[in-house]
């Protein structure tokens, strides 16, 4: 996990550098929509990712501390990922991304 000095200044710039690229927003709307998924689940939403890309972007995630993997030791092995606490705290901007989103599109219909 990065140190308070390693993150940038600004407040916005420091949530953008969390989860500012595409994939890790993706892997953590999935992750407030449906809750607890498995490496597959992403394979199948994420259109587009590449098993390198996801493995990097879930370790990055796991890292920064706003998602936990849990591992069970059974054969064959079975990954699981869920929201840590402190990436619930996520959950009021990705709802606010989505209304924004739909607020967008129904403008353009105007």
């Amino acid at each position: 996990m990065l140190t308070v000095e390693e993150l940038p200044a600004c407040p916005v710039a420091t949530t953008v550098r969390l989860i500012g690229n595409k994939w890790k927003l993706l892997i953590i709307r999935d992750l407030v929509m449906d809750g607890t998924r498995r490496f597959s689940d992403f394979l199948k939403s994420v259109p587009g990712i590449s098993k390198k890309v996801l493995t990097d972007n879930l370790r990055a995630l796991e890292e920064d501390g706003l998602i936990v993997r849990e591992a069970f030791a059974e054969v064959p092995p079975r990954v699981e990922y869920s929201l840590s606490p402190l990436g619930e705290t996520l959950r009021p901007i990705l709802d606010a991304m989505q209304a924004w989103g739909e607020q967008y599109k129904e403008a353009l219909k105007d």
